[in-house]
């Protein structure tokens, strides 16, 4: 007969091995998962206590380490700790960065000392597809991957040329091997327009630029065009599929489902600089569309949603509801879409209106908007809490919490610089422009991407990474400030170069990643990762 009386000893043992399993995840330190650090998209790594102001503003920070790639890099690196390599020369546990580049390939490298472990090649890229020189040379995987550590599961979107033309696959692989778990599945979709008529997704037509998002057990992605060619075949699309197994979900969206336009141009493209769709409180799916008809005459907010941020349900089978600007006529006509940039939900604020997001676009206004409500569409009036000047964005916001004051801060990066915006909750919610940083330069259109990092809300850093003069100086450059320091104008704390970009017809809308004391900038064939010495 067993005893019931309790084995205090395997209790101990048990016990000892909770906490040794707690105290390994705290070592291995932060995990960069998704596009910005989050689904809201925030940019925030709150959990760096190596770097501090004072020591990246010293000469003990610098370049540690370069690793040559096979092709151009658009997608957003992604570190892991505590990975176990299970394939290839260098088995076993590593802090790995996952690459992904323009030409299917994935890289995971070591980095500590910059060793490639796996590199497995995904079908060969597309070549400038449609002729679009608004990208590099080829079109491969191009939106940041997203990794579900629980599973060990990182999902991808790969363009490759087939034998039928190109198409789009998604994988979920395992990130020990880097192997499909579950047979990659083709993107295929279809989408009754209003007059009863189906539109079926073609991949020759849609390039899948926005970051992928991980939320609800699904995975989504968003689509537009290439250059806005053949926009008589092109529209906004968002589809999904359910993690792990990779079964598409039974809806998707179109932003644009009308028959006809006056000039048989659709688009309503979702492309938003890479930026990733966003979701919020409730598992909502968030994004921001760009242009149609250069009429300015097709906008109904119902059949046509363009110029617009716009929330779906997390099924995808309605759209909860939208803000527009009131000019968007006129930013048809100009070409100058809002949904240049992306959209950042705020993180829950006090008050009574604690669901916030703001985005911007190409004109650079930002607009601050209650997330729960986003204001419609008014011929008039722009029904948000505010509308800011930022600079003209082909970026997207960031947000930190003030170690001073402990209220939040909005980062946007328009033009040439950051800035930081004070964020009021009561009477009303507003933001107030606190700090600019000097111009990082840079020659292609405006804006550019951030990334802060703090220890709590201790120290914040605003990372950034410009984009080239002309392609006689592609030089990218990493560039560090302190938004607590230089009053007006914030001090700058280090600025290097990072890489290259040649590719001067297609931005370089790099994000640089900041993660356990490292910063890693992935650019034109070249990954470097810069630390304390």
């Amino acid at each position: 007969m067993q005893s019931l009386r309790p084995n205090y000893p395997s209790c101990r043992v048990a016990a000892l091995i909770a906490l040794v399993l707690i105290f390994s995840v705290a070592f291995a330190g932060a995990q960069v998962t998704t596009y910005h650090y989050d689904t809201r998209r925030t940019g925030w790594n709150s959990k760096e206590p190596k770097l501090t102001p004072a020591n990246v503003g010293s000469a003990s920070f610098g370049q540690l380490l370069s690793v040559a790639l096979d092709d151009q890099v658009d997608a957003q690196p992604l570190v892991i700790p505590g990975v176990n390599i299970s394939a290839g020369s260098h088995q076993g546990k590593h802090t790995v960065v996952y690459v992904a580049t323009e030409n299917n390939t994935i890289y995971a490298i070591d980095v500590n000392n910059g060793t490639i472990l796996l590199s497995p090649n995904f079908g060969p890229p597309v070549p400038k597809p449609l002729g679009c020189g608004n990208n590099g040379p080829n079109v491969g995987i191009t939106s940041t991957p997203v990794i579900e550590v629980r599973s060990q599961t990182m999902y991808v979107m790969v363009y490759t040329q087939g034998a039928t033309g190109p198409a789009y696959y998604l994988h979920a692989l395992d990130i020990g091997n880097l192997t499909d778990k579950v047979a990659p599945v083709l993107v295929a979709a279809s989408h009754t327009l209003t007059d009863g008529t189906t539109f079926t997704f073609n991949a020759t037509y849609q390039r899948q630029r926005p970051g992928l998002l991980l939320a609800n057990g699904n995975v989504y992605a968003g689509f537009g065009s290439f250059c806005d060619f053949f926009a008589n075949l092109s529209r906004g699309w968002v589809l999904g599929w359910k993690a792990g197994t990779l079964v598409p979900m039974a809806a998707n969206q179109i932003l644009d489902t009308q028959p006809v336009s006056p000039n048989n141009y659709f688009l309503t493209a979702i492309w938003m600089s890479g930026y990733g769709l966003a979701a919020d409180h409730s598992g909502n799916i968030l994004f921001v569309t760009g242009n149609s008809d250069f009429s300015g005459t097709t906008y109904d907010g119902v059949s046509n949603i363009q110029e617009s941020v716009v929330r779906v349900s997390p099924n995808l089978t309605t759209v909860l509801d939208l803000f527009t600007p009131m000019n968007q006529a006129s930013l048809e006509q100009t070409d100058s879409d809002f949904g240049s940039g992306g959209v950042l939900v705020l993180p829950d604020q006090p008050g009574s209106i604690p669901h916030l997001a703001v985005a911007a676009g190409k004109d650079g206004n930002m607009y601050f908007m209650n997330e729960d409500s986003l204001g419609g569409y008014s011929t008039t009036q722009n029904n948000v809490f505010g509308t800011y000047g930022v600079g003209s964005c082909w970026c997207g916001q960031s947000y930190f919490v003030d170690p001073v004051d402990g209220l939040a801060r909005v980062v946007s990066s328009g033009g040439r610089t950051a800035e930081v915006w004070k964020l009021q909750t009561s009477p009303t919610p507003s933001l107030t422009k606190i700090t600019t940083s000097p111009s990082i330069g840079g020659g292609q259109d405006g804006g550019f991407f951030t990334t802060i990092s703090s220890n709590g809300t201790a120290s914040p850093i605003i990372w950034a990474v410009s984009r080239p003069v002309s392609r006689t100086s592609s030089k990218v450059n990493l560039f560090a400030f302190d938004p607590e320091a230089g009053g007006s104008t914030m001090t700058q704390l280090f600025t290097a170069s990072a890489g290259t970009w040649p590719n001067t017809g297609g931005n370089s809308n790099i994000v640089p990643v900041v993660a356990n004391g490292k910063v890693f900038v992935a650019s034109n064939k070249e990954l470097r990762i810069f630390g304390l010495h």
